[in-house]
Parts: C-alpha cells; structure tokens; sequence
C-alpha cells in the first residue's frame, strides 16, 4: 500500500531500527516505547490488523508469533516475561493498520493494561 507507514518502513523508504528479519517478517524498535524492551513485529506484506492476518490461513500468524519470541530471546527478556499484543481496530487502540504485534518486556508489566 503506497500511504502504509510500514509498508515504507519494509520497503526501506523510512529507517527504522531493525532488530530482527525474517522472509516474510521483520521487527524493529517502537519509536515510543512503553517498556524497556518494545519492538513491533510487522509482516512484510499488507494486513489491516489480526484479524486479516487470521483469515490469511497460510502459516503467516504462525511466523508472526515465532518472531516476537525470537526478538524476545534476542532482546533477553524471555526468561523474565514478556508480553506480546495486537490492537485490532480504533476502540482496541490500532493507529498504524497494518499488523503488528507489540513485544514488550524489560519491566513488570501489569493487568490489566491501561
């Protein structure tokens, strides 16, 4: 999508601080962090959000998920904890639409969020 933040951002047409790359994967640091660790999993192709990602059926979320646990592992906060979330939509807080998952650690994080 030409107006997509990150579809820039997989395209190199932004920087972004990459941590972790995979084929069809890629994570780079939050510019606003909200823990000591927050890294944004994204797919290099366009989904609007989870629930795209859910219906594409093909392995994808799959490999979403493996890369938050390896920016985990990468980033030392798997052993400690760590959290990984998906806004889906405006009500959920979503502001970049297309899918990401939030890898935050670092800190003790509490329930419920905000």
């Amino acid at each position: 999508m030409n107006d997509c933040l990150f579809c820039k951002i997989v395209a190199k047409e932004i920087p972004a601080e990459i941590v972790y790359e995979t084929g069809r994967t890629l994570a780079f640091r939050d510019t606003n962090p909200q823990a000591p660790t927050h890294v944004l999993v994204i797919t290099k192709g366009h989904y609007a959000n989870a629930a795209a990602l859910a219906d594409a059926d093909d392995g994808l979320a799959d490999d979403v998920l493996k890369a938050a646990h390896a920016v985990a592992v990468k980033e030392q906060v798997a052993e400690g904890g760590y959290r990984v979330v998906f806004n889906t939509g405006p009500a959920a807080g979503q502001t970049v639409f297309h899918v990401h998952a939030h890898v935050l650690g670092g800190r003790a994080l509490t329930w419920p969020p905000g």
